[in-house]
């Protein structure tokens, strides 16, 4: 038995949005993930709401449907304006349907899903009979005490047509009680409060109070467990009582004395509770180097926070007995260094395993974690914003049909070799992607080591338009991924993140070998009739070699006359700059910098030849040609960063097509 699907209306962002749980082999983890602002957080609170507190304010409806409320009106449409979290429960032929059975209507013995629907109301007659006594300031009064007017329900319903006004006879209502026999929720808070050594001393046993809860929560479940604990409290209580005897003898004579009581005592009375709230602590250390749990530190707090935390709800989750156990975690990386965030991730379904119909939700920023997850569990919050609402996407599968296709052709296996490399990529190298504003790929080391002085360079030149954010100051960021800029494409525009990919011409020339067979052969761009660049043929669609329109794709490619492959995506390679158009960043670099490179030469490495500059220095291809060492791209760009960062009346001209790049990621 397990929740199948989730959908929640008119909650905050969340306006109408639809988490899919389907696959039944993989529905007992969920990673959701997404930038900031997207909505996870609301996610959680609206299940905390309707299954905890059932409190609900005037600033949980969505900005698009507050106008309606502040003028509401007998004419108004209340279920309209309804927030509602609706679950799907499939189960089983397996389940014990004792709990579930009040809410299954469906007697077919094929069908095994039952549907409960939380909704928020609002008490119409209610509050227009309050609002005509206040005279002034209604939209106040409205905001301020909508809460009071919001009633929750639950019902039974088939389909989500049950919900609008004429079928809602259909729906069944039920009460809170059958709802809390089936669903047990918890939630771990991102405001979790672990605290260091400059907290308050009340602040600072937060661990300590936590081992508290989880003592007293296995007392309800096993007294034999406990059994040391307990015969040691006995015996103290006995060792007390005679020392209280003793110590209290004194006055107990005078009280007999004055009052004439005769059987007064003093006895110890520990309760194992008690002793552990006020007379036990977390601490670091052995044998005398003992440490307060607040001089840890925070990271390890935290995993430990969590740790306990979750034991302590499994504890919970086993006592209840019930059919459907929801567990949230938000954001576990707080304080962490990406090892523990491995750590942690790495063990936590082993830690949870075993827990009858238990659902984990775990959300995060955190990239470390992401990599370390299987990319089936991940659910991606992303705000369409045309409608201000936020749609929960299945990335793994979402995104498989995006590079598969039925028809299995040669391309499309290509595209199949391209999901698996991005699977892989995002696991091994970077996941980052996920929550990046703005992206720019590189293919190669120089571009990486220089590319971060072009954009500081950018800035401080304000070469940008006026009213753009500094490159600086934005979410960017920026991947070397070589020659496999192509295999992110549909990546990109499933998360749609403006992106600036950066690659290189790689002109070449068609040639035959000695044995009669086409080469082709790198060349200068002036030159060139073909590309051996597969991002640039990806991107802009081309055609084959041999094919017929192949020409005047390449003489497109040369003058830069292709279609963006998309709003969000820009290709950058060498164009036209002073005359003169490269194949590589090398070529485009030199022909822009070739007087700077002349002053310094003697400090500039990766170059050979030096003494056939002033035959070279009027021919970039030349230059690259017979003065840089194929072996030494990196060497060279060092030094060229070198110098730049270490002589302080020297500035690099990044290359035209790095720079308009620049100012259109800029925008």
């Amino acid at each position: 038995m397990h929740i199948s699907n989730v959908r929640i209306q008119n909650f905050r962002q969340l306006k109408d949005t639809t988490l899919d749980l389907e696959d039944e082999l993989n529905n007992e983890l969920s990673l959701l993930i997404g930038k900031n602002n997207s909505g996870k957080t609301s996610f959680i609170v609206v299940f905390e709401k309707f299954l905890k507190s059932r409190k609900f304010y005037y600033d949980d409806f969505p900005l698009s449907l507050r106008e309606d409320i502040l003028k509401l009106s007998e004419k108004t449409d209340e279920y309209s304006l309804a927030i509602r979290l609706s679950l799907s429960i499939k189960y089983g032929e397996e389940d014990n349907l004792q709990n579930l059975s009040e809410f299954i209507v469906d007697l077919d013995p094929k069908s095994n899903t039952a549907r409960i629907s939380f909704e928020a109301t609002i008490n119409k007659s209610k509050l227009l009979k309050d609002l005509d006594a206040v005279t002034k300031r209604k939209d106040e009064f409205i905001k301020k005490n909508l809460s009071d007017y919001i009633q929750v329900r639950y019902y039974i319903f088939d389909n989500f047509s049950d919900f609008e006004p004429k079928h809602r006879s259909n729906l069944i209502p039920k009460d809170a009680s059958d709802v809390n026999n089936l669903i047990n929720l918890k939630i771990i808070q991102a405001n979790r409060n672990v605290t260091s050594s400059d907290a308050k001393p009340q602040d600072r046993k937060i661990l300590s109070y936590l081992t508290t809860q989880f003592y007293n929560s296995k007392v309800k479940v096993s007294h034999d467990e406990l059994d040391g604990i307990n015969s040691s409290i006995i015996e103290a209580d006995s060792q007390l009582s005679s020392n209280y005897k003793a110590f209290f003898s004194p006055f107990l004579q005078n009280a007999k004395s004055f009052l004439g009581l005769t059987d007064l005592n003093v006895v110890s009375d520990l309760q194992s509770k008690e002793v552990m709230a006020s007379h036990s602590k977390i601490t670091y250390g052995i044998n005398g180097t003992e440490l307060p749990e607040h001089q840890n530190g925070l990271g390890y707090m935290n995993i430990l926070y969590l740790l306990l935390n979750i034991e302590i709800e499994k504890a919970d989750f086993e006592e209840s007995g019930r059919d459907i156990n929801l567990l949230f975690i938000e954001e576990p990386e707080a304080h962490t260094h990406p090892q523990l965030q491995y750590v942690f991730i790495d063990q936590i379904t082993e830690t949870l395993k075993g827990i009858k119909g238990l659902q984990t939700f775990i959300s995060t920023h955190s990239a470390h974690i992401v990599k370390k997850c299987n990319f089936k569990d991940i659910r991606y919050f992303r705000i369409q914003k045309d409608e201000a609402n936020t749609e929960i996407r299945n990335f793994y599968i979402e995104l498989q049909a995006r590079y598969a296709d039925e028809r299995n052709t040669d391309i499309d296996k290509v595209e199949k070799e391209n999901f698996k490399f991005l699977n892989q990529y995002l696991t091994i190298e970077s996941s980052e992607l996920f929550f990046a504003e703005k992206i720019i790929f590189i293919e190669g080391t120089s571009e990486k080591m220089l590319l971060p002085y072009f954009i500081n360079q950018f800035d401080t030149d304000g070469l940008g338009d006026k009213g753009d954010i500094a490159l600086t100051s934005q979410n960017i960021s920026i991947l070397e991924v070589g020659a496999n800029a192509k295999a992110f494409k549909h990546f990109l525009d499933f998360l749609e993140i403006k992106t600036l990919i950066i690659t290189d011409l790689d002109t070449t020339k068609e040639c035959e070998s000695e044995k009669g067979r086409k080469t082709y052969n790198a060349c200068a761009a002036k030159i060139g009739t073909h590309t051996s660049n597969g991002t640039l043929r990806h991107y802009y669609k081309s055609p084959e070699f041999g094919d017929k329109g192949f020409s005047a794709w390449m003489d497109k490619l040369k003058e830069h006359s292709h279609d963006a492959p998309s709003p969000l995506i820009k290709v950058a390679y060498q164009d036209v700059q002073d005359g003169y158009q490269g194949r590589s960043f090398e070529e485009a670099f030199v022909s822009a910098n070739m007087d700077s490179i002349g002053s310094n030469l003697d400090d500039v490495d990766g170059l050979k030849n030096k003494d056939k500059f002033d035959d070279c220095k009027s021919d970039p291809d030349k230059f690259v040609e017979e003065m840089l060492d194929s072996k030494g791209k990196s060497s060279f760009a060092s030094s060229i960063l070198y110098l730049a960062l270490s002589k302080d009346n020297l500035k690099w001209n990044p290359p035209s097509y790095i720079k308009e790049g620049l100012k259109w990621i800029a925008k």
